[in-house]
């Protein structure tokens, strides 16, 4: 039987990146960090898109010692705001010129103001949705330009969140909650556009996750309790977990998968 094309061939292959350049928007910490690590440990030329410059010791944990069987790992970085639509084209044409293709877009900046929504100014909405909602369009139109015009297909994962998928209900949070909703209906009209043109497109929608983005959360012991009493699991993740379904849904073990958001929730959304 003829394997599908960039199928897995083996279950060695199922996770393999190599030969693949990849972009992580938000790399610089946090789920972004650990997703650009486990793609450089799969093979991967990674290239970390922040809104500051990635330091040499980001980019040293990336492009640390690899596998024997994996070729060389590399890590890259670009500033960008993914908000400046000029800003994430030119990010884009940078990585072309400096790796000559781009076949990975992990959508993962972010951005949460918690306020009340009856409290919430409008500029505060406007940024969240600028970076949460536009941003994620804006690096997902470029990527797939050039992964059209290269002709070799792509794959781009969102981060998403188990707050698009549920109301919350721990404390306001209406921007970031809309915004993660709109991610995961753009995941989803995005990979029925894309598909002719072999581009999968998928969503990972992680529970809270033990990072410096929670970390006015995490200062707070009896959130953090309840947190974890209405997660069946009893714990926060911790972003190598959802770098792994990141890494998943990048990859060729995913070649038949689009269109999806994959809970990384510990069954948070299964109550």
């Amino acid at each position: 039987m003829t394997a599908a094309p960039d199928g897995p061939s083996s279950l060695a292959a199922t996770f393999g990146l190599a030969g693949k350049v990849a972009v992580v928007t938000g790399g610089a910490s946090g789920i972004g960090l650990a997703t650009a690590q486990a793609f450089a440990a799969a093979g991967a030329e990674v290239v970390i898109a922040d809104r500051a410059e990635a330091s040499e010791e980001v980019l040293a944990s990336v492009a640390g010692p690899r596998r024997a069987d994996a070729g060389p790992r590399r890590a890259d970085a670009v500033v960008v705001d993914v908000a400046d639509p000029a800003a994430v084209d030119a990010a884009v044409d940078t990585v072309l010129a400096r790796h000559g293709r781009l076949d990975i877009l992990v959508n993962n900046a972010g951005l949460a103001l918690r306020r009340a929504a009856v409290e919430l100014p409008l500029e505060d909405w406007d940024k969240v949705v600028a970076v949460n909602m536009t941003g994620a369009f804006l690096c997902a139109r470029a990527a797939a330009k050039a992964m059209i015009a290269g002709g070799r297909g792509g794959a781009i994962v969102n981060t998403a969140s188990i707050m698009g998928l549920s109301g919350g209900g721990l404390y306001p949070n209406i921007s970031y909650q809309t915004t993660k909703g709109a991610i995961v209906n753009m995941t989803r009209a995005l990979a029925v556009e894309w598909a002719p043109h072999g581009i999968r497109v998928n969503a990972v929608a992680p529970t809270y996750v033990r990072t410096p983005f929670i970390a006015p959360l995490l200062a707070q012991p009896e959130l953090v309790a309840r947190i974890e009493a209405m997660t069946p699991l009893r714990r926060l993740a911790e972003p190598e977990e959802v770098a792994a379904a990141m890494l998943f849904l990048a990859g060729p073990g995913a070649s038949m998968i689009t269109g999806h958001t994959l809970p990384v929730d510990g069954g948070f959304l299964a109550q």
